[in-house]
């Protein structure tokens, strides 16, 4: 068996601060749906392990990312602070709250009171965005690959799902006791399933079977004979999306895509996982419940058979990775070890440890 990195990259601040810098600074990383920013004035502040960031809706439509901070004398924009304050419409302009320097929504800098400055020397610092099935990322350091590059063959896996026109009828939100990468290792293996998620395997036997080995997740997971979708029963009233071949009306696809995005996929709905790391210990999840417009404008929409089911299963997860992230403190832990069947969980540690340099730790 393959070893695991080492415990201190989950639990030392020192490997989560080299984290901040080299992936979540240096990769697009997701921070929602273009469906959050609907209206031309539409904004957020949006925190990447721990970097402040405002993203506004222009009034050409145009989505755009800057830095949360005025550049006069530093004061955010946005109150990241205030939770309540984080969301928003803005009908003209951007406003310090300081000394009210006023700024558009293409960040060029509108008025300065009582002061004449060189105004295109004082723009707002952007941040690049870009967007994919309706996700939208953003790379706060502005260097590396494109986003088509980073997530590689993803799109050509998943083109008959019509993503970009899903829509976000439910929501919720978790606070987990445990690093990120326990998390994303967790998804991307089922020897655990058997064990952990009962409700889970009733609808999808193979998740059980040689501890979750063998999984053929490129041509997708069989579920149980009558079943077609992730819900207690397996059923539901809702139509398949349209477009989508044999294999994706009956089995179930998922894709993690790097570093912070999961996304599972039945036929008629899609959950997404957006990951938030706030510290080596403290991990963050949304997860959204996605669906077709046309499903939910029907008058008998009700998406709560698939998020109360997923609910169940999240917070299994969630329990487990929490107990993982506590028994590593315990003194004789050093590393722990990949199985065979866990192979995938194993791509994370090479994903981090090209970005880290930690081969050898």
């Amino acid at each position: 068996m393959e070893k695991t990195l080492h415990r201190d990259l989950y639990i030392d601040p020192a490997w989560f601060a080299k984290e901040r810098e080299r992936i979540f600074f240096d990769e697009w990383t997701c921070i929602g749906r273009e469906e959050d920013w609907p209206q031309a004035g539409d904004y957020q502040a949006i925190s990447i392990a721990g970097e402040s960031l405002l993203v506004v809706r222009g009034e050409d439509r145009a989505l755009r990312g800057f830095f949360n901070v005025c550049r006069h004398r530093g004061c955010q924009l946005v109150d990241s602070a205030n939770p309540a304050a984080t969301k928003g419409h803005w009908k003209s302009n951007i406003r310090c709250p300081y000394h009210s320097w006023t700024y558009r929504f293409d960040g060029s800098l509108h008025h300065t009171p009582h002061l004449d400055v060189e105004k295109e020397k004082y723009s707002l610092h952007g941040v690049a965005l870009d967007t994919w099935g309706g996700f939208v990322f953003a790379n706060v350091s502005g260097n590396g690959k494109t986003l088509a590059e980073q997530l590689g063959p993803v799109p050509q896996r998943v083109r008959r799902y019509p993503l970009s026109d899903l829509r976000t009828a439910r929501s919720i939100e978790y606070k987990v006791g445990a690093n990120w990468k326990v998390i994303l290792e967790n998804y991307n293996e089922c020897y655990h399933c058997a064990g952990v998620h009962p409700e889970l395997c009733r609808i999808v036997p193979e998740f059980r079977k040689n501890g979750g080995a063998g999984l053929d997740w490129e041509g997708g997971i069989p579920q149980q004979q009558g079943t077609d979708t992730f819900t207690m029963t397996g059923t539901t009233n809702r139509p398949s999306f349209p477009g989508l071949n044999e294999a994706e009306r009956t089995k179930h696809f998922g894709e993690l895509i790097y570093p912070n995005l999961m996304v599972s996929l039945s036929r008629d709905h899609a959950a997404a996982f957006i990951v938030w790391p706030k510290g080596p210990e403290e991990t963050h999840i949304e997860c959204r419940f996605l669906f077709h417009p046309e499903a939910i404008e029907g008058a008998d929409f009700d998406p709560s058979d698939a998020a109360d089911f997923w609910d169940i299963v999240n917070r299994q997860d969630w329990n487990i990775c929490e107990r993982v992230q506590r028994g590593m403190h315990s003194r004789p832990f050093d590393t722990g070890y990949y199985a065979p069947m866990e192979d995938m969980s194993l791509d994370i540690r090479r994903y981090v440890s090209t970005r880290l340099g930690t081969e050898s730790h």
